[in-house]
């Protein structure tokens, strides 16, 4: 027997709307229970969408996303939807390749309006939909889902200033309360909801004394009419400056988020009013998952289960063609290796030991940026922004301006965000702005939205700006350290997942050099061609070397440190010493270190070599396994020595 009975009726909104309001309970526990069996499984944002199920099967019950729109802010609280708009069949396959994505995806479905994988911009895109609606005299109805958190964004806030001096709008803005972005909401913002979460009696007020006035005989409907006014004068005594209805939005709320039926009513009752309309929902993030009232990030994300090994099988014609098909020996890393962002933690507690002027700052990504630890034991030395990167680069500016030493870490994607702070408030002031950007290169599963792909392209532009990446964990540390003591904004980008340690890089020539500001360190010896990697993608260089030494092939293989400044004289010698020369980077091949590479080469005039140029090519990449994308760019160990390989019969 089933036990998801009602859940398995439900493969569109159509059929949803077959059930009664009484059932609707009940399949907010059933869809629950799918997303779980699910996102334990795959991984996923977990906590996020356990929050709005009753929320969004309210939306689903009242409205026709067929024809209206809903636009979600971040995405991550998309499950629910998906699960009603005929992705039942394949949410399984969630944030696998070729499988569903983890955000809203405007190339999946006719119900996700946007690809949407960034906070705060829910609201503007709402109300320019509408805006283009009216202009074409089209008449449906647009609803933006907007958590408390992305709501501190300072773009969420240009939209509600410009939507409330709409007349003719009838966006409905859904603030989604849940008092969490990823950690605990921060700021004013959050503090003024905890005022209006506490004073909930001014609509059930004034519903009842419109209720006694109207029932007052001859008079009570003028009285009515003339006290209306009078009310408004106690809400605003029990709630002080009602900040959305001085921005002209029409409010209503808070109400209960996961009462569905309360939902429901407040949703037909707003659908038809004119807007702007702020509808205020209060939630509780990670709704049902045990033990999320006790995670300091209410089960804001779950973690994939392992993967059991693949059982080998015979190799095909066609793989027994392909040259160095087993990995070296030297490989050692796994899964269960230090990650990038614990090395990164782990340094700037030293360093902000020895140096005073060390600060850190985070867009509300304590924990992912590994900050969460240093900030419990240096609250002074962690600033929070919240999610709103601009305001955050821009406080890190100030910092700076006051002579401290800030290390900025934000994601590599989410850092675009604050593109313009980064050139007016920091590198035109010239400030010494250490920017640790994490999770740079392909993420994986998180799909378009999150991998840093274009952060060397962006910030290589810029003067007054150095550019560096690790190949190793203790070099994330030296980089660090020298990155503050550096008189000008320094740029570091790592990886998500394991980093080596000492010891962990196969075939490499004695000890690391010591780091020299735009100078290059050769790792490994060879006559038969060259790798000149960039960051985390040495590792790879390595191992493809290796493999191509199994079929008698040498390679010389260089770690290139430095994008900005580019070794100029280094690049110029390893060109003049091989004919084929590879750059190697986990970076979009536009702009980046390559094309860094080829513009040292142009200036100097011909050189020996034949260069390629080796990244990941110019498109936006689909969720999917990190190593599995990596194999198809050939990024991999054995793509890249086939590079090399495949003019050579393999080796019998």
């Amino acid at each position: 027997m089933s036990t998801t009975p009602l859940f398995d009726r439900i493969d569109s909104p159509a059929d949803l709307k077959q059930l009664d309001p009484a059932q609707l309970p009940q399949l907010a526990k059933e869809m629950r229970k799918a997303i779980m069996d699910t996102v334990t499984v795959t991984g996923g944002h977990l906590g996020s969408g356990m929050g709005v199920v009753e929320l969004t099967i309210a939306l689903h019950y009242v409205f026709d996303f067929k024809t209206d729109r809903l636009v979600f802010d971040v995405g991550h609280q998309v499950y629910p939807h998906k699960l009603l708009t005929g992705r039942k069949q394949r949410f399984h396959t969630l944030r696998q390749k070729d499988g569903i994505s983890g955000f809203s995806n405007r190339f999946e479905s006719e119900y996700d309006v946007y690809t949407m994988g960034h906070a705060g911009t829910a609201a503007s895109a709402a109300l320019g939909i509408s805006a283009g609606d009216r202009a074409q005299g089209i008449d449906r109805h647009v609803v933006a889902l907007v958590g408390d958190a992305a709501m501190g964004a300072g773009v969420a806030f240009e939209a509600l200033n410009y939507g409330g001096s709409l007349e003719n709008d009838r966006t409905l803005i859904i603030l989604n309360d849940n008092s969490w972005s990823i950690a605990k909401t921060v700021g004013a913002l959050s503090r003024y909801l905890d005022r209006v979460r506490s004073a909930p009696v001014y609509n059930q007020t004034k519903k009842r004394l419109h209720e006694v006035l109207q029932a007052i005989p001859v008079i009570g409907k003028e009285l009515d009419e003339t006290f209306d006014s009078a009310v408004d004068h106690v809400r605003k005594m029990v709630v002080p400056g009602h900040v959305f209805e001085e921005l002209g939005l029409n409010y209503f709320g808070p109400i209960d988020g996961h009462d569905v039926g309360q939902c429901i009513e407040y949703l037909e009752r707003v659908k038809e009013l004119d807007g702007p309309i702020l509808l205020h929902v209060r939630t509780k993030k990670g709704h049902g998952v045990p033990g999320s009232e006790e995670r300091y990030d209410r089960a804001h994300a779950a973690k994939p289960q392992k993967k059991k090994a693949a059982a080998s099988s015979p190799a095909t014609d066609e793989q027994k063609k392909e040259p160095c098909v087993v990995l070296p020996v030297e490989r050692v890393l796994t899964r269960n290796a230090k990650a990038w962002t614990n090395w990164f933690a782990e340094a700037v507690e030293r360093i902000c030991e020895v140096d005073d002027r060390v600060v850190a700052l985070t867009a509300a990504m304590p924990d992912g940026t590994g900050l969460m630890e240093f900030g419990e034991r240096h609250p002074d030395k962690l600033f929070d922004a919240g999610i709103a990167e601009q305001h955050c680069v821009a406080f890190a500016s100030g910092l700076a301006t006051s002579g401290l030493r800030p290390i900025c870490a934000i994601y590599s994607t989410f850092l675009q965000r604050a593109y313009d702070i980064v050139f007016q408030e920091v590198l035109i002031q010239d400030l010494p702005v250490v920017f640790a950007m994490d999770r740079a290169g392909i993420v994986g599963e998180d799909g378009m939205t999150h991998n840093g792909l274009f952060d060397i392209a962006y910030l290589r532009t810029f003067p007054n700006i150095v550019l560096c990446a690790p190949k190793d964990g203790p070099e994330l540390e030296a980089m660090l350290a020298w990155a503050v003591r550096h008189d000008h904004a320094v740029g570091i980008r790592y990886a998500r997942g394991g980093a080596p340690g000492p010891g962990d890089l196969p075939g490499v020539l004695g000890e690391s050099t010591p780091l020299e500001l735009g100078k290059m360190e050769i790792l490994r010896s060879g006559n038969d061609g060259a790798i000149l990697a960039y960051g985390h993608m040495v590792q790879t260089a390595l191992e493809a070397a290796a493999l191509c030494s199994q079929q008698g092939v040498e390679l010389e293989v260089v770690n290139a440190r430095w994008a900005k400044p580019i070794d100029a004289e280094g690049v110029v010698g390893l060109c003049e010493r091989h004919d084929h020369v590879l750059t190697l980077e986990d970076h979009s091949v536009v702009g980046g270190f390559g094309s860094a590479v080829l513009e040292t080469l142009a200036a100097h005039g011909r050189v020996r070599a034949h260069v390629e140029v080796a990244g990941v090519v110019d498109q936006f990449l689909e969720h999917g396994d990190r190593g599995t994308l990596l194999r198809e760019l050939r990024l991999d160990p054995q793509g890249v020595a086939a590079r090399f390989l495949s003019e050579r019969p393999a080796r019998v």
